[in-house]
């Protein structure tokens, strides 16, 4: 059944009814297909992008499936069709996307998706995708703006290469700090080769400790040998 029918209901029919009014009530099903597409696609210059959309059909799908794709550059204008497809891919041969749009897209798994190669920052702007597959031929109109810059020598860092940084920057500041560490000792061993082997600061202070000590230990030794002296020629 088609919007603008007459509708079946009990034993008669309901009179011919307004097609916004026939939507409201969910008699007439004009979106029978369902389109989605990406808002917004990044690409950078010279570099192959693809323009996703897929869709959703009551109908099965069969060869008078089409889909097109259009094309408004940000400046304004007309929209121009850039692409078609209908069994086989039918890319423009004329204007900016000539031999630059390629189908990469499955109508058996529902992907109406193109590819656009060596993007330019012109080619900004807003693109459609339209699918018709007979009965069904009405469906909402999602809307995909391409925005192309330059990448220059700046890149974007990926969660994968921030993950790198965070678990071997740690390491590499380690190892630098025990390369610097040996490399301090071994220069502080070449100087006490170079210098005969001193003796450090601690033998050096230790040594008039042993000598006082070594003398307290004579006089102590003298004087009890001077006791017994004594003590034997004292008479009883």
């Amino acid at each position: 059944m088609r919007c603008g029918e007459t509708v079946a209901a009990g034993g008669g029919f309901l009179p011919l009814l307004p097609r916004g009014f026939l939507l409201l009530l969910g008699v007439c099903n004009a979106l029978s297909l369902e389109i989605k597409a990406s808002p917004k696609v990044r690409a950078f210059v010279g570099e192959q992008v693809s323009l996703k959309c897929s869709f959703k059909s009551s109908s099965p799908i069969t060869e008078s499936l089409t889909v097109d794709w259009t094309y408004r550059p940000l400046t304004g204008g007309q929209m121009e069709t850039i692409f078609h497809y209908q069994s086989v891919p039918y890319p423009t041969t004329v204007g900016k996307f000539k031999d630059r749009i390629s189908w990469v897209g499955n109508v058996a798994k529902g992907d109406a998706s193109v590819a656009i190669q060596s993007p330019v920052m012109s080619d900004n702007g807003t693109f459609i995708c339209s699918v018709k597959n007979p009965p069904d031929v009405y469906h909402n109109i999602p809307q995909t703006t391409l925005i192309v810059t330059e990448r220059g020598l700046s890149f974007q860092l990926t969660s994968a290469v921030l993950l790198s940084i965070l678990v071997f920057l740690p390491s590499v500041i380690v190892v630098v700090l025990l390369l610097v560490r040996m490399g301090r000792k071994f220069g502080v061993l070449k100087e006490k080769k170079k210098s005969g082997c001193k003796k450090s600061s601690i033998e050096v202070s230790d040594e008039p400790e042993h000598t006082e000590t070594d003398n307290r230990l004579r006089k102590l030794r003298d004087w009890c040998l001077n006791c017994v002296d004594t003590d034997e020629e004292d008479p009883y």
